[in-house]
């Protein structure tokens, strides 16, 4: 028997509208981008490790010590945030999971939008709607009212 192979052609080869990211060696005397993608995902790893402890510490501390989810109300929120403590403790993990998310993204879009405009289009979202919720977030944690009469 005769068995035939035939090349495999990496994917999305030849797609129109797709940039040729080539990766070369450094010329004499070139600036380059960096190590940006190592840094992210050195990033990722601290983070994602953080985040872990973090979000854990909360499910206990809310779940367990607190009393469950029946005692978390306006009242719980205020004295809660009314503490320095639980206000670093929630920005820290509101902070780094947006980052870890919009770089997880990053690079989903990175990864899988074909075309450059797309990828532009995509991130320019994915950027936004990151800047938007943690700046709305951080601005409830440190703006929260707990007198409000009404």
């Amino acid at each position: 028997m005769s068995s035939t192979h035939t090349a495999l052609e990496p994917p999305r080869s030849g797609n129109p509208g797709r940039s040729e990211r080539v990766r070369t060696r450094k010329a004499p005397g070139k600036v380059t981008r960096g190590n940006f993608e190592l840094y992210s995902w050195l990033f990722m790893r601290a983070s994602g490790v953080l985040l872990v402890f973090l979000v854990l510490g909360h499910l206990f501390i809310m779940m367990v010590t607190d009393g469950g989810v029946s005692k978390i109300g306006f009242a719980f929120v205020a004295g809660r945030w009314s503490s320095p403590w639980w206000q670093f403790w929630d920005l820290l993990q509101l902070w780094l999971a947006m980052i870890h998310g919009t770089n997880g993204m990053r690079t989903v879009i990175n990864d899988y939008a074909d075309k450059d405009r797309t990828r532009a289009i995509l991130k320019g979202l994915l950027y936004t709607a990151s800047v938007l919720t943690v700046t709305l977030g951080t601005l409830v944690l440190f703006t929260f009212d707990p007198n409000i009469t009404g």
